[in-house]
């Protein structure tokens, strides 16, 4: 079942930006970052409210997600050679 969420908050996308800090100007790269972070934003919502509809402490489960960010791994990271 969807949830509904909060109603009244507007989708709000960050700028985007390169490695050098500048923001990224191709549209089509913008639209597939901007669908992936709706996306992610809508799971995580939906799995925060599965969670107090549980009884989880919101802190804690917070702090999972956070610690799951922290822990994704770069594929393309050129420093992160393995021999």
């Amino acid at each position: 079942m969807k949830k509904t969420g909060n109603p009244q908050r507007a989708e709000h996308f960050p700028t985007w930006q390169a490695t050098d800090g500048s923001p990224l100007s191709c549209v089509e790269k913008i639209k597939v970052l901007n669908d992936n972070f709706g996306e992610l934003r809508e799971i995580m919502q939906d799995a925060l409210e599965d969670a107090l509809l549980m009884g989880c402490d919101e802190e804690q489960f917070r702090a999972v997600m956070r610690d799951l960010v922290a822990e994704l791994h770069n594929p393309y990271d050129k420093s992160d050679k393995q021999d």
